[in-house]
Formats: C-alpha cells, structure tokens, sequence
C-alpha cells in the first residue's frame, strides 16, 4: 500500500522529532510526572520509606501560615513590580527610539547591562547599598531629610527593596524587546496619521500600541513566569541580613520559590515540597492563560 505524498511527508518528520521528543520525555516530562507521583507521599530525602498520604500534603498548605504568607509575598511582587518594569521599559524604549543610531545604541548597551551581570554578584551590591547604617541609599536620601528606612531588616521596605532590584535589572531585557518592536512598525503608518492631524499620543495609542500587542503579551507572559519565580534575590539578599535567615525578617520576603526550597533541602520533606511546586505551576498556568486572554488581540499591518 502506498502511502499519500503529506503522510510521507508527517512520517519522516516524525521518524527526525522522535530523538529529540525521547529526550524531552525522559528530561521533563518523566521529571514532572515521577515529582506529581512523589506529592502523594511523606517521604524524607534521608530516608528509603515512602509513606502514602493521598491529597493530605496539599490539604496540609490550607494550614499551612508560612505558605500563606509566601502565596500573598508572591503575588504582591507579581502584581506590582511586572506592571512597574513593563512601563518602564516602553517608555525608555519610546525615548531611544526617536534617537539617533549611534546613541541608541550606546544606550542601549548600557541599560542592557545589569541582565548579562551576574544575578548573585547584583544582589550582593544592592543589599551593601541597603544597608541602613552605612548604606550609601539612606545616606543620600539622608540629604533630603528620610531617615530610619531599615531596607531589608524592617518587615515593611524588605520586599520592595527586592522589587526595585527587580525592576531595575529586568527594564534593559524588555526594552531591547520593545525597541526592536518599535522598529519593526512601518513608519508610513505613522506618518498617515501625522498627515491626518493625530497627536503623539494619539498615534501611540491608536497606531502603536496595537501593533505592539503581539510584543505585550510575550513580555507579559515571561515577566509574570519570572514574577512567580522569584528566588535568587530574595535568598542573596536577605541570607544573613540583620542575623536573619532567607525570607526573614518575619517571613515578609518568603516566596513560594524559596519556602520550595527550605523545604526540600533544608527539611528534606521532598512530599511536601512537590505538593507546593506543583501549586506554583498551577498559579503560573492559571496567570498565563488569564493574560493571554485579556491582552491578546488580533492585529494587521
């Protein structure tokens, strides 16, 4: 029996993905599937038993304070800093790209940057920089007349200091990404709407800011990814401040990443801390399906 021209065609492409779809199995997909397998279970790293619990770890983090606490820290961080990077980052990427080649790019390099440094090498920087006694922020803003921030050792300022790390090391990643957007959109379309008497802003919000819908919605969906997995920031940052342990003081900048990890590899409860992770993957699909919906629209040049 011989085989039709398109099934030929799917066959081999099939027979050249089957390498590297057995690879994606056994290193993600066998992952995933054995740590769901594991939250069912009470089992500690150090030992060989596996006791079988059902859904008990996962009615376990409705008593659970400490998770309560990250989930909320979670969210806060989420909720503010993405939508605080994003504009940012299209406002500096609005203002280069009205500038001429050579400066652009010069700029851009620059505000690039704190991304390709070193994530832990940054956080050790700013948690010199937040230090309240000598640190050089409260000096300077010792000169116009705030005192007392305590930074990372109040339980109020912990969680935005890590926001403003955040936020600045992440505006050079999407502002290369607009920009490039920017440039991408035909200027006859700008320079019909000129013609026809629209403003600036007018032509950003009716022309532009549609076009770069399809740009929005990638960085959304990263920036939230990103948001939610907050974890090497937090643990620099606050490991040690003050005599406090990560996530201190007071739990104020506990994240769902970081209390994953105290639990894994400081507790050793690997069962509990697979019922948590897979509450983490949930929230990241729940907000990525709910900003694709919301933000994703059909669009034309």
């Amino acid at each position: 029996m011989r085989l039709k021209y398109n099934t030929k065609l799917i066959l081999w492409a099939y027979i050249f993905l089957f390498p590297s779809l057995v690879s994606l199995g056994i290193v993600i997909l066998y992952p995933i599937l054995d740590a769901f397998y594991i939250s069912f279970f009470r089992w500690n790293l150090l030992s060989f038993e596996k006791s079988f619990i059902g859904l008990k770890n996962y009615e376990g983090l409705f008593q659970d304070s400490i998770f309560k606490k990250a989930l909320i820290n979670t969210l806060y961080f989420s909720v503010i800093s993405v939508p605080v990077t994003l504009f940012i980052a299209l406002i500096i990427a609005l203002m280069l790209n009205s500038l001429s080649t050579g400066i652009k790019n010069t700029l851009r390099t620059i505000y690039f940057i704190p991304v390709i440094t070193s994530i832990v090498a940054v956080s050790f920087v700013w948690r010199w920089m937040f230090e309240p006694s000598y640190g050089p922020i409260n000096h300077i803003l010792g000169f116009l007349g705030i005192h007392g921030i305590g930074w990372l050792s109040d339980t109020k300022w912990a969680l935005p200091a890590i926001m403003i790390v955040n936020i600045w090391r992440n505006i050079g990643f999407y502002m290369v990404i607009f920009l490039a957007s920017l440039q991408m959109i035909p200027k006859e379309f700008l320079e019909a709407a000129l013609i026809d008497g629209a403003t600036s802003y007018k032509r950003f919000i009716y022309v532009v800011l549609p076009l770069l819908n399809p740009t929005v919605v990638f960085c959304l969906a990263i920036s939230i990814i990103d948001a939610l997995q907050i974890f090497t920031q937090v643990y620099v940052m606050t490991s040690g401040s003050g005599g406090i342990v990560p996530g201190g003081p007071l739990y104020s900048t506990t994240t769902i990443a970081l209390y994953i990890y105290k639990i894994a590899f400081r507790d050793l409860e690997m069962g509990y801390a697979t019922s948590v992770a897979f509450v983490l993957f949930l929230l990241i699909f729940i907000f990525t399906l709910i900003q694709i919906k919301f933000t994703e629209r059909p669009f034309e040049y």
